[in-house]
């Protein structure tokens, strides 16, 4: 396979991520600097073409310092720091609730060290304060340094912070009072919201619409998680490339539909059907909040909207690099994100297991797509996640054979069809009803399943055998056969 331009491009991408990333883990980010500078010009003056791919990974780099660069200087520890802060987030937490916040302006005492970078921190507020995404507070702020436990067979929530963007943690002091400087201004997404808040269904129902349409995660209660999590569906539910690319291909449909009305002699030649699937991609992921996940599956989205057009697109390969170095380009800390992994290795599998196949025709050779689609895709999912996480859902090859029909036939297109008929209030909430049915089918079979088939978290010891076994079995199966 030719390297093209796509393949240098997201080696560079990830060049840049990883020098970063491990300079900045060690403490070397100056050193790393003054030498990369030194090989970047003498590799420029040696090879002047590369200075393209140099700028890419040196974007990347750069991005990454920052992000170092922008967290809370230890001589902060523990002290009282006043911000203007604009509410990204709020979620309720028992009887407090958590803040993620985006720092406009930042005080402090007079001989403490600078902390101008300091631009996002999730911090836990008390009282009576009623606080609304979208809003800006002042707030008084007793911050320290992202830290967590690290310990053997313990969530780093350290490392989690490190990849989330956030710079420090804390808790709003009570006194002095916060106040808000201004109200939230006008969102199309902060509106959904409170349409769906507004509408006659169950609380449950409410929040997983607010999860699948509007990537609001964070409304699924623990028990929600603990239920995806043990089943191996929780990608089903967080915006990913399956509810992007059902958008993307119902807004291609209907345009082609109407091109073919337009202009019946030669509408496969017209071009603006795939611009609009694009846009309608893009303001979708928009509306969902552009969070990592749905961010990911818009650029994989939009390349696989250049390659299925025909029109000068790269092949599968050169736009699976593409997509992955557009993404670690634009997010930098994606990176270090199981998700990001985890969707690019299911991607590339589904490519190597259907490479020189002909497309299936009819429903029978869908059905049968999806059923071989899903039984060699499992074994390798069942071992990246096992890696990634330490767990395994042994129920989850087969849950998956009839949860991933379901929510993306049934469900999601239901959930947005609720969206397109809400300004007809009687048929926008009948739509949703329908809805509430279908989840009500798919949380009893989760229900079912995870009683039958518990979440497994083997020993530490166990973790690498099984994934090679399971690795192993799933390259016997999905690699082609040599003559």
């Amino acid at each position: 396979m030719p390297l093209g331009v796509a393949i240098p491009a997201a080696m560079a991408a990830l060049s840049g991520a990883i020098i970063a990333g491990v300079s900045g883990m060690t403490g070397l980010i100056n050193p790393f600097v003054g030498v990369g500078l030194l090989a970047a010009l003498l590799l420029m003056v040696w090879r002047p073409q590369t200075a393209i791919w140099l700028l890419i990974g040196g974007w990347v780099f750069v991005g990454i310092h920052q992000e170092w660069a922008s967290q809370l200087p230890v001589g902060l520890n523990g002290e009282d720091v006043v911000v203007d802060a604009t509410l990204l987030s709020v979620t309720a937490s028992g009887g407090s609730q958590r803040l993620l916040l985006s720092v406009n302006a930042c005080e402090a005492p007079s001989d403490a060290p600078s902390f101008r970078a300091l631009q996002k921190v999730r911090v836990t507020a008390y009282g009576d304060s009623v606080y609304q995404a979208g809003e800006q507070w002042r707030l008084t702020l007793r911050l320290r340094p992202p830290s967590g436990f690290a310990n053997p067979d313990v969530f780093d929530f350290e490392q989690w912070l490190w990849r989330e963007g956030i710079h420090a943690t804390g808790y709003v002091r009570q006194e002095p009072a916060a106040v808000k400087l201004a109200d939230a201004g006008f969102s199309v997404r902060l509106m959904a919201l409170d349409v769906l808040d507004n509408q006659p269904l169950s609380e449950r129902t409410r929040r997983w619409l607010a999860a699948l349409t509007l990537g609001e995660g964070d409304r699924l209660t623990q028990d929600d998680w603990a239920l995806l999590n043990a089943t191996g569906t929780t990608h089903l539910v967080v915006i990913s490339g399956l509810h992007v690319g059902l958008v993307a291909g119902f807004a291609l449909l209907l345009a082609r539909m109407a091109s073919r009305l337009i202009n019946p002699t030669n509408w496969r030649m017209r071009a603006w059907p795939w611009w609009a699937a694009a846009v309608v991609t893009v303001g979708y992921a928009s509306l969902a909040g552009l969070a990592p996940p749905a961010m990911r599956a818009m650029v994989m989205a939009l390349v696989g909207l250049w390659v299925l057009s025909g029109r000068h697109a790269p092949g599968v390969w050169q736009a699976w690099w593409l997509a992955l170095g557009l993404v670690v380009v634009i997010d930098p800390l994606s990176l270090w994100r199981p998700g990001l992994w985890l969707s690019f290795l299911a991607v590339g599998w589904l490519i190597i297991i259907w490479q020189g196949r002909s497309r299936p025709r009819g429903v029978k050779g869908w059905c049968w797509a999806l059923l071989r689609s899903q039984l060699l895709l499992a074994p390798l999912m069942a071992a990246a996640v096992l890696i990634a996480f330490e767990r395994i859902a042994p129920a989850s090859p087969l849950i998956n054979l009839i949860a991933v029909p379901w929510v993306s036939s049934v469900m999601v297109p239901l959930a947005l069809l609720g969206w397109i008929f809400a300004p007809l209030p009687l048929l926008g909430t009948g739509v949703w009803w329908l809805f509430e049915q279908a989840l009500g089918v798919f949380y009893a079979l989760l229900t079912q399943v995870v009683q039958l088939w518990p979440l497994w978290e083997p020993d530490q010891a166990l973790i690498y055998p099984l994934s090679g076994v399971l690795l192993w079995l799933a390259l016997c199966w999905g690699l082609p056969s040599v003559p």
